[in-house]
């Protein structure tokens, strides 16, 4: 087996356990030198505890690679600056984010609380920016030092919640379609210092969907966290440098581009709402229905 990230410096958030940890071990597995973030919170992201960290750092240097912890809040603004320095200072450089780290806090939205809002956009959006900012810093001067591209990657996570919409999940599907946003408009920015990026909406069975639905026995083998991990080493790999500001859907058995948003149909503007009726009626008919949840059936 190739070898696709051999000697590429990769931090991963959220990679304690769950898809998290398939990152972290497959890419150590294809090369990459790991770091090892989590918070080591709840699901529901209170409490902090670095074991699950420190034992995905275990297994990476049980398999011969090399592999450090970090426990910074993702949503702290320096201490993301600290997590991105930590893979600088520790292994020379820094190729390669992959922000994953996550929580939940489900309602729907008439019983939704402040706090419950606060917290998921917290984690999953800002969780996403600090990060990437100051990892984006970091490309972009060192691009101006080698006067060239730096081939780096930025690789975040979005979820079918958020591109097709599922309920009782307004705070954590804002979040992750504003991750998708933030991904394509960051992919236009970065592209002329040598950086793609991209994200993931991974299809896996953690301890933040189980009980979700029931599976069959087949559909939780599909559903496996570390079957979502091979599409993330591709894309932090050389091989992906034409490949750039997508949302790709892995896991349970697909692999897919997922299409943002196209202008539908088109009307005549009239300066008169009493006469836009039958026009919006129109447009609503033609246009075509929002995806379901699988991305296919229409609501």
């Amino acid at each position: 087996m190739a070898r696709l990230c051999e000697g590429r410096v990769a931090i991963v958030t959220g990679a304690g356990r769950g898809i998290g940890r398939g990152y972290a071990l497959l890419l150590a597995k294809h090369g990459a030198k790991v770091v090892v973030n989590d918070l080591g919170g709840a699901a529901d992201g209170t409490g902090k505890d670095e074991t699950p960290a420190q034992e995905t750092v275990r297994l990476i240097k049980e398999m011969g690679g090399e592999a450090v912890v970090n426990g910074e809040n993702v949503a702290d603004f320096m201490g993301a600056k600290r997590m991105i320095d930590q893979a600088v200072d520790t292994f020379g450089t820094l190729d390669v984010l992959v922000n994953n780290a996550g929580i939940l806090r489900d309602r729907v939205l008439a019983n939704m609380m402040e706090e419950e809002w606060d917290a998921v956009i917290n984690v999953h959006l800002k969780g996403t920016f600090a990060p990437s900012r100051h990892a984006a810093a970091y490309w972009r001067n060192k691009s101006k030092e080698i006067a060239g591209p730096v081939h780096a990657r930025l690789i975040n996570t979005s979820s079918v919640s958020g591109i097709y919409g599922n309920t009782g999940q307004t705070n954590y599907g804002a979040a992750k379609a504003g991750i998708a946003a933030f991904t394509v408009i960051a992919a236009r920015e970065l592209k002329r210092y040598g950086v793609t990026a991209n994200a993931i909406a991974p299809i896996a069975l953690t301890r933040m969907t189980v009980g979700l639905r029931e599976l069959t026995e087949a559909e939780k083998a599909q559903r496996d966290p570390g079957n979502v991990a091979p599409p993330v080493v591709w894309l932090a790999s050389r091989e992906s440098d034409d490949f750039t500001g997508r949302i790709v859907e892995s896991g349970g058995g697909l692999l897919a581009i997922a299409e943002g948003w196209h202008r539908g149909p088109v009307g005549e503007p009239n300066a008169d709402p009493s006469k836009l009726g039958p026009t919006m009626m129109d447009l609503q008919k033609r246009a075509r229905l929002n995806a379901g949840m699988n991305g296919k059936d229409l609501d």
